[in-house]
């Protein structure tokens, strides 16, 4: 690998993460011998994107701090500058239908992002938009009996993940674009029924075409090495082997919401990608 690259991270602008300033991340990073650190921040939301006022206000920074983040972390790069590459970016929510409220977000921003990764944190379930990893009771609240199994939650999930691949081919390829965390549906795995894994290869399997015509990458997010209902990488080994044979981008993400987290399993992830990425079978 030519770049020790931590591609998802979060700062104090993130309302369920950690107040440290950027520089206690960056500190560490620069400690593990990383050269490159992506600010990947959570942008705002539309208003009551969410039906829940208390929630809403843990899941996004409000749309007046878009202006007070991205100087922020035109600062923090400036700081670091010679000694390690901080990049400026965010991690854009997908939002089916409202794609319009996501560009004209970003629209003043596009010259100065250098980093975007697109993930699905949100599908439509009982009540309207709702999260799905806030809880495992609130995912089986949200989904289970809105779409009547697992299975149509997973297949649900994936049609969301073709929909965020499709938008972020719309961005400008000068900005380095990836999906995020592409397997988060298994973040409550062990707390709810069973997922056909079957079922999950071949979703995750059909995305690789369109990943490829799009020129985008993915996200090799380690954070549900850290949940008790996961205990996997959202990457599976097989698919960076896949990835990897067809030229599509892989960058590490610590997903760090506290500065103890940057690098956290970067020796997995370091084994995988210079072995190969194992077996394609597995």
């Amino acid at each position: 690998m030519a770049l020790k690259w931590d591609g998802h991270t979060h700062t104090k602008f993130c309302y369920h993460g950690n107040p440290a300033e950027s520089g206690e991340y960056v500190d560490r990073a620069i400690a593990l011998g990383f050269e490159r650190y992506t600010l990947s921040e959570h942008p705002p939301l539309p208003d009551r994107y969410i039906d829940d006022p208390k929630l809403m206000a843990e899941l996004a920074m409000p749309e007046r701090e878009l202006p007070d983040y991205m100087a922020y972390a035109a600062v923090v790069k400036a700081q670091y500058e010679g000694r390690i590459e901080v990049a400026v970016g965010l991690e854009m929510d997908y939002l089916p239908g409202m794609t319009d409220y996501s560009d004209r977000l970003l629209a003043p921003w596009l010259e100065k992002l250098e980093d975007i990764v697109v993930s699905v944190h949100y599908l439509p379930g009982k009540g309207g938009m709702r999260c799905i990893d806030f809880t495992p009771d609130d995912f089986a609240d949200a989904f289970l009996s809105h779409y009547g199994s697992i299975d149509s939650v997973v297949d649900a999930y994936f049609d969301a993940v073709e929909g965020a691949i499709d938008w972020a081919a719309t961005l400008p390829r000068s900005i380095r674009r990836r999906i995020g965390h592409i397997n988060l549906i298994r973040k409550f795995q062990q707390a709810l029924p069973p997922m056909n894994d079957a079922r999950i290869r071949a979703r995750l399997e059909a995305l690789l075409p369109r990943l490829k015509a799009a020129g985008i990458g993915l996200d090799v997010n380690v954070a549900g090495f850290r949940k008790p209902t996961c205990g996997e990488a959202y990457v599976p080994e097989w698919l960076m082997a896949r990835c990897l044979a067809e030229g599509l981008e892989l960058v590490y993400g610590s997903d760090a919401h506290k500065p103890a987290e940057v690098g956290a399993d970067w020796e997995w992830f370091e084994r995988a990608m210079t072995s190969g990425a194992g077996d394609e079978s597995k």
